[in-house]
């Protein structure tokens, strides 16, 4: 029986998404050009779904156009991630203190499961990041305020242009699994206020780590 043709729509979405991903993972790099014709190539789709999805990713904040380039990954300066981080502060600390009010019995137990795992994959930064995502994603949706999700959900987009993981430079990921169980600690404390403090103390600690790895970059490409 004939499946029949794909909706277009899914093909638009199929290549956003691996697009996005491409960007998060870092095989598309900051500032590379993005050429319609090959990625419709690489993605085995016409032109059209990928320029769809190029649309949403410029929607995102993730594509941008630069003089005499065209379309490319969108790039964040000094000062780009210093706001991103101040953001990402009030937002996450936010969600800390929601959550410590708000989250069920079972929410607390996951965030306390995903923390006890961590320590299990430190030697395995991709593993770590994963389980990371799966931590921040789960203190957003335990603080149940459905327009904070939207805005954490739109700094998580921007994120995506930072690249690698902090959690493989040195000592951050024990580090960070220490933080991440004073949050854990303070929320089923229900306590709001150290609840927010742990979580505004671990982003700003991973901001410190991310503007070394700027810096180190920076080096490295002079």
């Amino acid at each position: 029986m004939s499946k029949g043709p794909v909706d277009p729509k899914l093909r638009g979405e199929t290549a956003y998404a691996r697009l996005k991903e491409e960007i998060a993972t870092g095989k598309m790099m900051p500032g590379s050009r993005v050429r319609e014709v090959e990625i419709a190539d690489r993605l085995g789709v016409s032109r059209t779904p990928v320029r769809e999805a190029l649309r949403r990713l410029e929607a995102d904040g993730l594509v941008t156009h630069a003089p005499h380039m065209g379309a490319v990954v969108a790039t964040l300066d000094h000062s780009a991630v210093i706001e991103l981080y101040a953001m990402r502060e009030i937002l996450e600390g936010t969600a800390a203190r929601f959550a410590a009010r708000h989250a069920s019995e079972v929410e607390v137990q996951d965030l306390a499961y995903l923390v006890e795992t961590e320590m299990d994959r430190a030697e395995d930064p991709a593993a770590l990041a994963q389980i990371n995502r799966a931590f921040h994603s789960a203190l957003y949706h335990a603080g149940h305020n459905q327009f904070l999700l939207k805005a954490l959900g739109a700094l998580s987009d921007a994120m995506i242009l930072l690249g690698g993981t902090t959690l493989a430079v040195d000592s951050r990921s024990t580090t960070a699994h220490e933080e991440h169980m004073a949050m854990v600690k303070a929320i089923a404390a229900r306590d709001p206020d150290a609840a927010e403090e742990a979580a505004r103390e671990h982003i700003r600690n991973a901001q410190r780590v991310r503007l070394k790895l700027l810096r180190a970059a920076m080096v490295d490409n002079h």
